[in-house]
């Protein structure tokens, strides 16, 4: 059974009250914040120009022609305005490029200090490194006619309201270069709040909106203004209070989630996903809470502190806004700070089997992830069959494993066994200590028509396996290396902190010539500095030579906290082939005796009678340290909050 993906009211093209104003010439909307203008690439469909195009052919408008005459930058929220009807285009482009066009910004920042109220900004901007530019003071007289690098850039700007160090400015720009008013502010030390490219302080996002534009209407020549009222987070952050998310009661929370499902449009309507993350916590502003998408029900996790202790999100109200939102029924998992308190994930306290509002779900059924069906379980103990936050590293094994032989560790599920089938691997091997979720991998392969002869799925404990394949001169050309966190079993125990680099020593040595290493982390004890110093000494403990080690960005819904890194470290690590050794040249033969012949390697020794090559006796292996979660007995595991 495969659900439909529910609660489509939370995924429309556009929501009518974005729209600011429209007539047969014009349509004015209100951007919000994470939305681009027009995204380059031609199969995105979550910007605002393919989404309004889309609104407009739903409403019967077979053309939807929209004329694109300004942009505002993603993370910018605010007036964005579009052109109806070709015959408008003259009017509306003489305007903007003749800069009588009033546009009004308001940017947040701190440190204005005894700066004058009013002033002006003219600066030559060029480019700078990562896609940034750089402003360059003007100075002197004749400054607009003298030649410069760069392009000149004015803007004027007055103080709105200032408390204590922090302070709203209302910015009028009089050019329109990439990243002006970002550039400008940052350039006299008032970098606007939320804007890490230029150095700007801590904030939920970037805090600049187009507060107002007024030009001259095309049809009529009348003056015409649209405005847009400043989000309330400019007046959250001015006020420096820390704001409890919860304390507007279940419609704010409500509100909250919407606001963040808004954000995973592009995901929810390509079509070919059904499970995705709708609220990732405090990157979602809804701190120790995440909401999982499965179909047509949801899965709520909370986080932390337990119920009624300082700093927990209330339970009911939390669980009443996610019903809300539409899905059949609500389950919900409570994740302990400290793992080492749950004995069994599927008590009740923990991960009640049942739903906690509305209908249950089939006790098993399938979503899809890009097209791939997996199967979930959403009331067997905290986890349900997959991990949601890897959706595009399987889409990147996908794309990496055609021809390849590929090497699943700590596998689970299997899921990215499934990605590396589909993407056409030559064979593959699925490792996972618990007897439960390797069964669970087999169905998910078996779904898919994998031919189990060429992808093995082993019952074994990751450790004893790698040596063994090691020793027995087992190579792969992709290896993925996802462990948990934590992890204990009935004779050892492993810890992410202290025992990553000794694992991934033992991945880079069954690491065939010229292959990759995808290693992944959510323990948030790691940073991504350490985690990649971790990978390279594992590399050279293995004599392996990296040529690339690429960090990998998290799906877009899996927000990371303003400030923090991401909760998901991925890690594409590329070694090189062997280089081809001129070696040293045998001396000359003496007269009458034939020149030695050349070494050859130590072979490795025949199986003896009856047994397997080591390798393959390893599936046997004692579980230890590689444990993951799944319904092995006597055991526990944490991925970290996931």
């Amino acid at each position: 059974m495969t659900p439909r993906l529910s609660l489509s009211e939370l995924f429309p093209d556009i929501h009518p009250e974005w729209i600011l104003a429209e007539d047969a010439d014009l349509i004015v909307v209100d951007k919000p914040a994470g939305l681009s203008t027009h995204a380059p690439e031609a199969e995105r469909i979550d910007d605002m120009v393919t989404r309004l195009r889309a609104f407009l052919r739903g409403r019967g408008d077979a053309e939807a022609y929209l004329g694109i005459h300004q942009r505002l930058d993603r993370d910018t929220s605010g007036v964005l305005l579009f052109t109806r009807r070709r015959e408008a285009n003259a009017a509306v482009a003489r305007q903007f490029e003749g800069r009588t066009v009033q546009k009004t910004y308001v940017a947040s920042v701190s440190g204005f200090g005894d700066r004058p109220p009013r002033g002006t900004l003219r600066h030559r901007l060029v480019p700078a490194p990562g896609g940034a530019m750089r402003a360059l003071a003007e100075t002197g007289g004749a400054r607009e006619d003298r030649a410069a690098s760069g392009v000149l850039a004015i803007t004027r700007y007055r103080l709105l309201e200032r408390r204590g160090d922090r302070a709203l400015l209302e910015l009028r720009p009089e050019t329109g270069r990439t990243h002006q008013l970002r550039v400008q502010l940052a350039a006299i030390g008032l970098p606007i709040a939320g804007d890490p490219l230029y150095g700007g302080p801590e904030a939920p996002r970037l805090l600049l909106h187009a507060a107002e534009l007024r030009l001259d209407h095309p049809a009529t020549g009348a003056a015409a203004t649209f405005r847009s009222q400043l989000p309330a987070v400019f007046e959250a952050w001015l006020a420096a209070a820390p704001a409890d998310p919860y304390a507007g009661g279940v419609a704010a929370v409500e509100r909250a989630m919407r606001e963040a499902a808004e954000r995973r449009y592009g995901i929810a309507r390509a079509g070919d996903t059904t499970a995705l993350r709708l609220v990732h916590g405090a990157g979602d502003g809804l701190p120790s809470v995440s909401v999982d998408l499965y179909g047509e029900h949801l899965v709520v996790s909370l986080f932390g502190a337990g119920e009624g202790e300082p700093g927990a999100p209330p339970r009911d109200l939390v669980l009443d806004a996610a019903h809300r939102l539409g899905a059949k029924g609500v389950y919900l998992k409570a994740r302990p700070k400290h793992a080492s308190v749950i004995v069994d994930a599927r008590r009740e306290e923990f991960a009640p089997r049942h739903a906690v509002r509305g209908e249950d779900a089939p006790e098993e059924f399938t979503v899809l992830e890009h097209g791939l069906p997996f199967k979930v379980r959403l009331g067997d103990g905290l986890s349900t069959g997959i991990f949601l936050d890897q959706r595009e590293n399987r889409r990147r094994v996908r794309e990496l494993a055609r021809g390849a032989r590929v090497l699943n560790l700590f596998a689970y599920t299997g899921a990215f066994t499934v990605a590396a089938v589909a993407g056409g691997a030559r064979e593959s091997v699925t490792v996972d200590v618990s007897r439960g979720v390797v069964a669970w991998a087999r169905d998910n392969l078996a779904a898919i028509g994998a031919d189990p002869a060429a992808h093995v799925v082993v019952e074994a404990d990751v450790f004893p396996w790698l040596k063994a394949a090691a020793q027995s001169d087992r190579r792969f050309d992709l290896v993925v290396l996802d462990p948990p966190s934590f992890a204990t079993t009935k004779k050892s125990r492993f810890s992410a902190a202290s025992d990553f680099g000794a694992l991934a020593a033992l991945a880079f040595r069954v690491l065939a010539p010229g292959g990759r290493l995808l290693a992944c982390t959510n323990h948030r004890g790691i940073a991504r500095a350490r985690f990649r110093r971790h990978l390279h000494e594992a590399a050279r403990e293995a004599g392996c030579d990296v040529v690339q080690m690429k960090d990998l960005p998290d799906p877009v819904d899996f927000p990371s906290e303003p400030g923090a890194e991401p909760h998901l470290k991925s890690v594409l690590a590329s070694v090189g082939a062997p280089p081809a050794r001129a070696g040293k040249a045998a001396p000359p033969a003496k007269p009458g005796k034939a020149a030695p012949p050349a070494k050859a390697g130590k072979a490795a020794p025949p199986a003896k009678p009856g047994k397997a090559a080591p390798f393959a006796r390893a599936a046997k292996a004692a579980p230890a340290r590689g444990a993951r979660r799944g319904p092995a007995p006597a055991r526990t595991t944490r991925r970290g909050a996931r």
